[in-house]
């Protein structure tokens, strides 16, 4: 078979030209095309007469318009009520209920919408609105189409709270016991309970009782048990207008009756409403019928009806602790086992089944338990509560590590969104979760990352300030774990199409200098939010990079760190060859206008700012000419005189030298906006006052960094020096210490015993000299600050008064040795208290340096007495 050969197509302008005469050769079938999409019979039957008012031509369309165009009457209705109520209702409205009786669904769909927006913006009294609207709205409450009716019920439920009390009374609530008649349409019905359930706030409880309950009482027991599920769900607003007495003698047995009902949706909301209720219950009802019927509904949830699994699981937390004053521990127990069960349910056990032994679940069975673990995760602060905080990591932690770690998004997400309370529960205890929070940052959908973000910086703060109550260690083995952790999470976002989420990331990570240090923040985020700004080209995610890199910079702590970030912000992005990166170095600048104080912006970004007044783009110079005002705001008279002489000559030069119309517009709209703006002074000045207490209140928060930085450093550098002089001093008292020992068994040889001594006196005598060893080893104690007078003891206590000449030299240089080595430890201890003021900033550097050296002159004074001593 010979191979299949492809020219090439050859679009010369010869050959073109020839495809074009084969094309105009052939033969095209002429098909009738439309030209227009509407006959001319229909446009002239939709065409009105343009002289005509907005009322006149409402009822011409209404009158003889199509259907489109009387919808279109009906929508505007707000419009003709604000401009002309009077005549709207004289003439518009009453063709509108014309309308409405032959009307399709879009029309009344249309018309309970505006009929509520008139009510919502009181275009008309109330005594009005229900006098003109309120039949109408009656009418049509009973349409045969379903989503039409709830339309109009919705509406009327709204006009309600409006209502008078006479009017709900005798327009609504009369009329309202043949519409509950069992004779009625079930519809009808269904009307009926939702109406009951919204005027019972309406009435006092003896008006509800003789005229409500009764129709409720029929309507729990209709035949269908769609009107017997609507009537349960308004038993609670029904409840809260009768007052507990009422509610314990009429709906809890109603309640009782329908939660034992055969229809499943008749038992759920039963138990819904009967949880919504525990507040309304006292104690016995609580513990002799609501609590029965609670551990029926759970028993069955798992064997005969797994309909009301789902809304169990949604209700437990409330529940739980709702009855928790009646609880038995046996029965606390249980339901917490429950929880538990619960809470890993429809996963993998791993008790050595394999997947051939698990019964194999349906798609509709995987997301009911979906939903019920998610719910479970809704519940987790609730069931923090009812355990107490503090048995968390004994009774409730693994679970928490099991939903964190749920192989379904919405349970994640939905932990996710919960963390921060759970966080706040346990308080001090916080570290104990720190896994999970890094779990969830490093989580592989972006849903779970932006739930948790949105209260981050809270959780961050919690598990910083926690974790130092706690014991610095635990704070230090978090740290490693977290930063990586959130730079993984920021490099997930950056790579994903999400950048709202990325955005909303950059936002919270501005929290960072109140969490970590700032050499953690300079190594690990700051170059990256630099590089965002660079790389990223979404505007947002670009602009929430700039901000947060501004307050980093505002908190760095090192000066040099500080000039490193300002030098790379103008050459990489100020001097940037992409206009795009000069747009943004504007942006940024903005940022250090807003952040910082003004004499910060005037030393490092005034001058680069101005230098893009002769940028080529006519983009960059319009956005400058736009900042230029708030540019000026931060100079002050006389101290910035030459900057604002720099910014005056930049101006005179974009007036004469701009060739672009549109930032000349710009530049001459600046020029008098800045001629209008009055300069501050340094003093202070009434109408600036609190814009400059603000500015100083900044400036000197940057002062403080600079100050606070050179006492670190003279820190360092005294501790490096108190080092070699503690290793000086170590080697010295060691030294001296082989010395006194030596002193005193020489002072023991030299005195001689008394005749009379005896043989207590000698013990006596060596008590004395293994004392006297022993202050050589010690810091002088006040107590032993009279050493002088140790030898008329000794005289006293059986020792010679003659002391020979050597005893005495070697007894005052081993007094004048511990003096020193006492002196040397004070001057020490002086010294360090001495830097300790100084970093908490109670002493200036400069009176501490001159202490340092005066201490260091009377620390050598000593050490001269010393050398001196042993020779007498």
């Amino acid at each position: 078979m010979r191979p299949l050969t492809f020219s090439k197509m050859d679009f010369s302008q010869s050959n073109l030209f020839g495809y074009i005469e084969d094309l105009q050769e052939l033969t095209i079938i002429e098909r009738p095309v439309r030209r227009s999409l509407k006959t001319p019979e229909e446009i002239e039957r939709l065409t009105v007469d343009e002289e005509l008012s907005d009322i006149e031509r409402a009822v011409y369309l209404l009158s003889s318009g199509q259907d489109i165009q009387g919808t279109s009457v009906v929508a505007n209705l707000p419009v003709l009520m604000r401009q002309n109520p009077a005549e709207t209702l004289r003439r518009v409205l009453p063709k509108i209920r014309e309308v409405l009786h032959v009307a399709g669904v879009e029309m009344q769909l249309t018309a309970a919408v505006s009929f509520l927006t008139v009510l919502q913006e009181e275009s008309v009294s109330i005594h009005t609105y229900s006098h003109s609207f309120l039949h109408i709205i009656l009418q049509n409450l009973e349409h045969r189409d379903a989503g039409v009716s709830n339309a109009w019920l919705e509406t009327l439920l709204a006009v309600i709270e409006a209502l008078p009390k006479e009017t709900v009374r005798h327009e609504i609530l009369n009329p309202l016991v043949s519409k509950a008649q069992l004779a009625q349409t079930l519809q009808s019905r269904l009307v009926s309970c939702k109406i009951m359930g919204k005027v019972a706030n309406k009435f006092e409880a003896h008006i509800i009782k003789r005229e409500v309950l009764p129709l409720v009482k029929s309507l729990c027991q209709d035949v269908e048990y769609e009107v017997r599920t609507c009537m349960c769900r308004q038993l609670e607003h029904i409840a809260r207008g009768i007052g507990t007495e009422l509610t314990k003698t009429v709906v809890l047995p109603e309640l009782v009756e329908l939660a034992r009902d055969e229809g499943s949706s008749v038992r759920l909301a039963a138990f819904e409403t009967l949880v919504n209720l525990l507040d309304m219950f006292d104690a016995d009802d609580r513990s002799q019928t609501v609590l029965p019927l609670v551990k029926s509904f759970c028993e069955k949830s798992f064997k005969a009806d797994e309909s009301i699994l789902v809304s169990l699981s949604f209700h437990l937390g409330k529940l739980c602790n709702g009855l928790y004053g009646i609880f038995t521990p046996e029965q606390h127990l249980r339901f917490l086992e429950f929880y538990k069960k619960l809470s890993t349910l429809g996963l993998q056990q791993e008790n050595g089944h394999n997947d051939n032994q698990l019964q194999l679940q349906t798609l509709e069975q995987e997301k009911k338990y979906i939903s019920v673990r998610k719910n479970c995760a809704y519940n987790f602060p609730a069931m923090i509560v009812f355990v107490d905080p503090k048995n968390f990591h004994l009774e409730l932690y693994s679970i928490f590590f099991c939903l964190c770690h749920d192989p379904e998004v919405p349970v994640r997400y939905t932990m996710a969104i919960s963390f921060f309370e759970v966080a706040k529960l346990l308080n001090s205890d916080v570290y104990t979760i720190h896994k999970e929070l890094v779990t969830l940052l490093q989580d592989e959908s972006l849903e779970v990352l932006d739930a948790l973000v949105g209260h981050l910086p809270e959780i961050l703060e919690l598990m910083a300030n926690r974790g130092e109550n706690n014991g610095s260690e635990s704070k230090l083995l978090s740290i490693p774990d977290l930063i990586p952790a959130l730079t993984t999470a920021e490099q997930r976002a950056a790579t994903s199409l999400k950048w709202r989420t990325h955005e909303k990331l950059l936002q919270k990570y501005a929290c960072l200098p109140h969490i970590i240090s700032s050499d953690q923040i300079y190594y690990r985020f700051l170059h990256r939010m630099l590089t965002i700004i660079l790389t990223n080209n979404v505007l947002p995610v670009q602009k929430a990079a700039a901000r947060t890199l501004c307050i980093y910079l505002r908190y760095n702590r090192k000066q040099e760190q500080r000039h490193e970030v300002i030098q790379k912000l103008i050459e990489q992005l100020g001097q940037g060859k992409s206009y795009w990166n000069r747009l943004r170095f504007l942006d940024t600048c903005e940022f250090i206008m807003e952040l910082f104080s003004k004499s910060f912006f005037c030393k490092y970004f005034f001058l680069p700012v101005l230098e893009l007044t002769h940028d080529p783009v006519a983009n960059v110079r319009m956005k400058l000419c736009y900042l230029l005002p708030k540019v000026k705001s931060t100079l002050k008279i006389p101290t910035d005189k030459h900057l604002l002489q720099q910014l005056e000559l930049c101006i005179r030069k974009l007036l004469c030298q701009e060739k672009d119309k549109d930032v000349l517009t710009i530049v001459k709209r600046t020029v008098l906006e800045l001629d209008r703006m009055e300069i501050s002074v340094d003093a202070f000045q009434k109408r600036f006052y609190e814009n400059d207490l603000l500015d100083q209140e900044k400036e000197r928060q940057e002062h403080l960094l600079l100050e606070m930085e050179q006492l670190e450093k003279e820190k360092q550098q005294t501790e490096g020096r108190s080092t070699n002089i503690n290793d000086k001093m170590f080697e010295k008292k060691r030294r001296d210490s082989k010395a006194s020992s030596v002193l005193a068994k020489s002072i023991n040889l030299s005195v001689p015993g008394s005749s009379s001594g005896t043989s207590a006196g000698k013990e006596e005598k060596k008590s004395k000299l293994v004392r006297s060893q022993s202050f050589s080893t010690q810091a002088l104690h006040p107590k032993y600050s009279n050493i002088d007078k140790c030898p008329n003891k000794s005289s006293a206590t059986g020792y010679t008064s003659s002391v020979s000449g050597m005893g005495k030299s070697c007894m005052l240089s081993f007094s004048a040795k511990i003096l020193c080595l006492s002196c040397n430890s004070l001057f020490q201890m002086i010294h360090s208290g001495l830097i300790l003021l100084a970093v908490v900033g109670m002493l200036p550097s400069f009176l501490v340096l001159l202490l340092a050296t005066y201490l260091t002159q009377l620390t050598k004074r000593t050490m001269e007495i010393r050398r001196v001593s042993p020779e007498g």
